[in-house]
């Protein structure tokens, strides 16, 4: 999957979360932020911080992959 913007980073978020059978309350516990966090990120919400760095690895023709990790 590749990821270019905040709502494509979020949509991922979102299925991967409903794949795993994930509330926003759950994962925001197991993640340690809050739920409303969750919920912004998943409606592709930039933070600053974030946009910035997705615009900066956009302008090194750089992607994001997002996959399960092996345990």
């Amino acid at each position: 999957m590749i990821i270019r913007t905040t709502e494509q980073l979020g949509e991922a978020i979102r299925a991967r979360r409903r794949e795993l059978g994930l509330t926003q309350e759950a994962l925001a516990g197991v993640s340690g932020v809050h739920r409303v966090f969750v919920s912004q990120v998943e409606h592709g919400k930039p933070t600053v911080h974030l946009e910035l760095v997705l615009r900066l690895l956009q302008a090194l023709a750089l992607d994001v992959s997002l996959r399960p990790r092996d345990r």
